[in-house]
């Protein structure tokens, strides 16, 4: 069997494992590297979450590379988003049909193969790991990234395989890990589902953090927040439309808890208070279908951020580039994919 080049794992492979593969080096320097990698991980040095001690800085590869984000659907019938660069990056939750979700990486030019360094999830409810077996199977390099409670619960509320033990790996909240050219820190969020967390990812000068399915902001969750470059908050319900709609009291109080979800008018007025000038996109997510409309959702974020001094943009813009001035505030489709957002 023919040699090829080697190339560093940054995505939280199993230690001591390098793919020989054809192509070239992205970097450059994977040659030089491997050796003291090998030496590092023979030692034993590497961190908690499986990822390479001497993963590539994200600096680095954002010197040719831009961080992107497309969302394949948001809201209770499911939820599945890609963020990275083309060259490596993960799916935000599963819970999107895997088909929906490989076509929809496709037509944006990112391959599934060789850029989903692996899945993040937030939590164990089917709207967000429905999918997440059918996406991993047959692709033994991809990671599950959860935290074990996670995994418990899905496996507990869930007729999923119990083989998709075999692509996890554990991560715990406030430790960050690696996945490609991605660093990701957990965070606790206040939901009724099992461990729930958010994410703050960084690439290059951009964080890009996810606070979905949370009833209430928690001190971490705002704590990571506030140094987001590109926010993707809840904004799940109108309080009126709830109240008059055709939910029993019992989903209505669930709903308003503090392990429910926010309403348009609490995350507003979140954005308010966390919004500077280095908050250039904002993404309202999980919008319900039956007690939220995108107008009234939009409506309240634009009034809060416009409070808080932002020159506000509404709408996708243009779809490979973003607007150059104040931020870009959008609501994610519940049904369909997004456009594809390239940050500078």
């Amino acid at each position: 069997m023919k040699r090829s080049r080697r190339t560093i794992r940054t995505d939280g492979g199993q230690p001591g494992l390098f793919d020989d593969v054809e192509g070239a080096d992205p970097f450059g320097v994977a040659d030089i590297m491997a050796d003291t990698v090998r030496r590092l991980r023979v030692s034993g040095k590497a961190d908690a979450s499986g990822a390479d001690s001497l993963a590539m800085p994200a600096s680095a590869v954002q010197r040719s590379e831009r961080l992107m984000f497309v969302s394949f659907g948001s809201g209770s019938s499911g939820n599945c988003a890609y963020v990275g660069t083309r060259s490596g990056g993960v799916l935000i939750d599963a819970g999107v049909d895997d088909s929906v979700v490989l076509k929809g990486l496709k037509d944006n030019g990112i391959d599934y193969a060789g850029a989903v360094r692996g899945i993040i999830l937030t939590h164990d409810h089917g709207d967000h790991v429905r999918y997440v077996y059918k996406l991993l199977r047959r692709h033994a390099d991809k990671r599950l990234w959860a935290t074990p409670k996670t995994l418990s619960g899905i496996l507990r509320r869930h007729s999923i395989s119990r083989r998709i033990k075999e692509y996890h790996q554990p991560i715990y909240k406030e430790f960050e890990f690696h996945a490609g050219p991605l660093a990701v820190t957990p965070f606790e969020t206040s939901h009724d589902g099992t461990d729930n967390v958010g994410f703050s990812i960084s690439c290059g000068a951009e964080t890009f953090v996810v606070a979905t399915d949370m009833g209430c902001v928690t001190e971490r969750a705002l704590h990571y927040m506030a140094k987001a470059t590109v926010l993707m908050v809840e904004s799940n319900y109108d309080a009126r439309m709830l109240a008059a709609g055709r939910y029993p009291m019992y989903l209505q109080a669930r709903i308003r808890g503090e392990r429910g979800h926010m309403d348009n008018t609490a995350t507003a007025a979140r954005l308010a208070e966390l919004w500077t000038p280095a908050m250039h996109h904002v993404f309202l997510c999980h919008l319900s279908h039956d007690n939220n409309t995108p107008e009234l959702a939009v409506d309240a974020a634009r009034a809060a951020l416009e409070q808080a001094g932002a020159t506000v943009a509404v709408g996708a813009g243009e779809p490979f580039a973003m607007r150059k001035a104040g931020v870009q505030l959008a609501v994610l489709p519940r049904f369909d994919s997004s456009p594809l957002y390239v940050f500078s």
